[in-house]
């Protein structure tokens, strides 16, 4: 699977943003899909997660009540909606996708799209 990553940008501490990841390739509902973030100097990180059908989400505690995961399996896309902002979210998000089991490490998941820049100024 072949994903595409999209919607970042600069906004002010408070302000909003969207993240879209288009997949293309194989059957996207057979992914579960994640979001995860790198600042500079900092090893990746989790922030949300999704199931193949979507019931399944879980989050980073640093975002949670903040950012909301969903996903489209006929638009072959997951969303990150990112509200409340701080300067601490600013970092590069990937998206990425799995078919093995549930976790939170970046080891788990085998395809990743690039990078969206997300920068939070205070």
């Amino acid at each position: 699977v072949q994903l595409q990553a999209s919607g970042g940008g600069l906004v002010q501490a408070g302000g909003s943003l969207r993240l879209s990841c288009a997949a293309s390739g194989r059957i996207f509902s057979s992914y579960r899909m994640g979001w995860f973030r790198q600042a500079p100097g900092k090893e990746r990180e989790f922030v949300a997660s999704i199931s193949r059908s979507g019931v399944n989400i879980d989050y980073a505690d640093s975002v949670k009540g903040r950012f909301t995961i969903s996903r489209d399996n006929v638009k072959n896309t997951v969303y990150l909606q990112m509200n409340n902002l701080k300067p601490e979210d600013t970092a590069s998000y990937y998206c990425a996708a799995s078919n093995g089991l549930w976790t939170t490490s970046t080891e788990g998941y085998g395809y990743w799209g690039q990078g969206t820049q997300v920068t939070v100024s205070s």
